[in-house]
């Protein structure tokens, strides 16, 4: 008797030192660690710039940030976008201050319309079928490559408002300066 009592008294406390570590790890999980994304895509475009999108799922228990992403060389610069509302009541897109936050255990869908990574100075065409990798950065350093396809796609048409000049980006010849956001 007095056997089994020991052995169930150490069965129990592995079983507890266990669930404590498991406790530790999920605490010291990088952001990127606990994310996913889902059906990650990439608006087609000729020139000028264009958005990906994609839905992301944070599995974790605490909010986490995206603060910056990049291409496998299709943009020059790639920026994190949101619609808003300008002082005269009009949508406009602007760069996102303080990030993209997926809260804890929820998704956030990066969509036309909404927030996105916005793919700009494109060095090359986006042709559709075309895979795009994509590597965004979390507000503690860690990061996540997904692969975007590109598709076709005739969206919103949004007016871009903010801090970086636009204006004189070349938009092809197909007339996009007040269509920034057909990519959305």
């Amino acid at each position: 008797m007095k056997r089994l009592t020991t052995l169930l008294l150490v069965t129990v406390t592995a079983v507890g030192l266990t669930a404590c570590g498991s406790s530790t790890d999920a605490s010291t999980a990088t952001e990127a660690s606990t994310v996913s994304v889902q059906d990650p895509w990439v608006k087609a475009a000729d020139s000028g710039m264009t958005a990906a999108f994609g839905t992301f799922r944070n599995a974790a228990d605490r909010d986490v940030t995206i603060v910056s992403a990049t291409t496998d060389g299709v943009a020059g610069r790639v920026e994190l976008h949101e619609m808003a509302t300008d002082e005269d009541g009009q949508m406009v897109m602007r760069q996102k201050k303080g990030g993209i936050v997926v809260p804890a255990g929820k998704t956030h869908t990066l969509e036309p319309g909404g927030d996105h990574i916005m793919l700009m100075d494109l060095t090359r065409p986006v042709e559709p079928g075309q895979d795009v990798r994509v590597t965004i950065r979390f507000s503690d350093d860690s990061t996540m490559s997904f692969t975007a396809p590109a598709r076709s796609f005739s969206g919103a048409e949004e007016d871009y408002q903010g801090g970086t000049d636009h204006g004189d980006m070349d938009h092809g010849d197909t007339g996009e300066h007040a269509d920034h956001g057909d990519h959305g």
